[in-house]
């Protein structure tokens, strides 16, 4: 019965305003609190609205539930601190829709902002700390940052399933060939499989290449009821399908490496929403916070069975020419990476549905799936996004 309620509310919101950060990169004058007011302001006037249509504020990071609006001068109805790591502003999508269809609010804003690289504003605050779980029960074993926790998983996917340095490597360089069409991308020079295997290692088997960049920058949402959407200046881009989903929290609790679980089940409640599939993508955005996760994430959602993620990227399947347009902005590897990059894939979606990419558009684009990790593979969540009701 759930399902079927959730069925019903494919396409009753949309998403009207899309925009990011004046500038994004190393913004060492720029606080965290700044980037998500910047972002903010752009997506509003993406939107032709202003602070005083907004009624609720959906935004999460090293700030609490009242910063953001208090910054942006707007007294909300509705807050939502939701803190799930990087997918938290995809699944602020699912909030949003639910809070917009209880009729607590109709304009709802979606804020991030994170001095990832220049870490301005941005407070204390340690995950790893010895009195955290990660502390307690992985460092002491040598489990170190995020790469080492990344690696895991690589290295179980290789046993598992054959999968080779040389086809993980090449997510790295179609997502490369994309950046080098965005002006606005932090890393623009071309790669090859054998620049990502012979650059310095980090974790085996992670190399420098295969990691993300770190940067600061902001990106913001507007959503509003599908009433709403006729009357305002921009293309609506519909919101047909959400999930959120998490197995574990630490990575050592993880239930199966090569698999990702709540990716799967995540992505399985999005497309039973939308109706939609796999089939009738136009334009994958995926986490990839390291080369692994994008080929994780196209077998839990679907594009090829488990195993065979190596093999699909192939070719150049996912760069530009490719079958399956993927992380057309050059993704976190090569374009930005604040920290928690959800938000990045949605505008980048958004921005893509409505034809407005220029050099990397992704010609007659209508449907988009946007995914993204929280946490170590910890939380997911999914949304799929179409022109078309």
């Amino acid at each position: 019965m759930a399902r079927d309620r959730l069925h019903e509310m494919r396409g009753r919101v949309a998403i009207v305003g899309a925009a990011e950060s004046d500038e994004v990169g190393r913004l060492p004058g720029k606080s965290a609190l700044m980037l998500h007011a910047e972002a903010a302001h752009n997506a509003l006037a993406d939107a032709g609205l202003g602070a005083k249509d907004v009624d609720a504020v959906l935004s999460t990071g090293r700030q609490t539930a009242n910063d953001v609006p208090e910054y942006l001068g707007i007294r909300p109805r509705y807050l939502d601190n939701t803190q799930m790591g990087g997918c938290s502003f995809i699944a602020h999508l699912q909030h949003a829709l639910c809070i917009v269809e209880a009729g607590v609010a109709e304009v709802v804003l979606i804020t991030h902002g994170e001095s990832g690289a220049s870490r301005v504003g941005m407070g204390g605050g340690d995950r790893f700390a010895p009195d955290t779980p990660p502390g307690q029960f992985e460092m002491p074993f040598g489990i170190g940052g995020p790469p080492t926790r990344y690696a895991l998983a690589q290295a179980r996917h290789m046993h598992e399933y054959g999968t080779t340095r040389e086809q993980v490597a090449e997510v790295a360089v179609s997502t490369r060939k994309w950046a080098q069409r965005n002006p606005r991308a932090l890393m623009r020079d071309p790669i090859t499989v054998d620049d990502v295997l012979s650059s310095r290692a980090i974790a085996w088997p992670i190399h420098l290449l295969d990691c993300c960049v770190v940067t600061d920058g902001g990106g913001a949402l507007v959503v509003t009821s599908a009433d709403r959407a006729k009357d305002l200046r921009r293309k609506p881009v519909w919101v047909l399908g959400t999930g959120e989903a998490t197995c574990h929290s630490i990575i050592s609790q993880m239930p199966r490496f090569h698999v990702w679980d709540a990716a799967v089940m995540a992505g399985e409640r999005a497309w039973a929403m939308s109706g939609a599939k796999p089939s009738d993508v136009d334009l994958a955005m995926l986490y990839d916070a390291f080369t692994i996760v994008p080929i994780l994430a196209l077998e839990a959602l679907g594009f090829c069975k488990p195993g065979e993620g190596g093999a699909f990227v192939a070719n150049g399947r996912t760069a530009p020419g490719g079958a399956l347009p993927m992380n057309t902005n050059g993704g976190g590897l090569s374009y930005t990476h604040t920290g928690m990059y959800g938000m990045f894939l949605l505008v980048e979606a958004v921005r893509q549905l409505r034809g407005e990419c220029g050099e990397r558009q992704v010609a007659g684009a209508k449907t988009a799936v946007c995914h993204g990790t929280g946490g170590i593979l910890s939380a997911s969540a999914t949304a799929i996004l179409s022109t078309e009701r």
